[in-house]
């Protein structure tokens, strides 16, 4: 497994190896130990599976607010994403900047986002399946989120505006100057 530092040092790119034969493969695509050697030390408590019919989906920009910050383990089992992690961590010296990746079921790419990014994605296929393990359990009261399309974010999604598919609570989330700081 190989892992590395993204331009924001805190996400990391994890690669895991395939081992394969005439019977299909295996990988290991989770190891406590190897990940804490990388700085990933992080316990996981769900798992979670989204499969988004078209190209073009966008889901995000999300994350959880304190006390109940997550973590996640991103990776696409088939299809693949144009993953996005955005530093919402005020008086970091990336604030406000992001990381993005091309997660795919070829390229078998996983990221690690850890707490005080919001983290979204962009499908480039259709019938895209996206598996995510996360640090803490899904709590409503804390679910927040930041505008994808801000200007100020600078982020070129590989779709156009008036084609990007999204939920309406996802269309409505504000941009982030006008977030609370979450994550002094």
């Amino acid at each position: 497994m190989h892992v590395s530092s993204l331009e924001i040092p805190e996400i990391k790119l994890v690669e895991p190896r395939k081992h394969g034969d005439e019977r299909g493969f295996f990988s290991e695509v989770f190891n406590a130990r190897l990940f804490a050697g990388h700085g990933i030390d992080a316990t996981f408590v769900q798992d979670n599976h989204s499969l988004s019919r078209d190209a073009g989906v966008i889901r995000g920009l999300h994350f959880q607010a304190p006390p109940h910050t997550q973590g996640k383990l991103v990776r696409v089992v088939r299809g693949a994403v144009w993953d996005v992690a955005v530093d919402i961590r005020h008086g970091s010296p990336t604030f406000g900047k992001h990381v993005a990746a091309e997660l795919s079921n070829e390229n078998w790419r996983q990221l690690w986002i850890p707490a005080g990014f919001a983290h979204g994605f962009c499908t480039l296929q259709p019938n895209t399946e996206v598996v995510y393990k996360v640090t803490d359990y899904y709590a409503p009261e804390a679910d927040f989120g930041v505008a994808w399309d801000d200007p100020a974010l600078k982020i070129d999604w590989p779709v156009a505006a008036d084609e990007a598919v999204l939920s309406d609570r996802d269309r409505k989330h504000p941009r982030l100057e006008d977030l609370p700081a979450y994550f002094p």
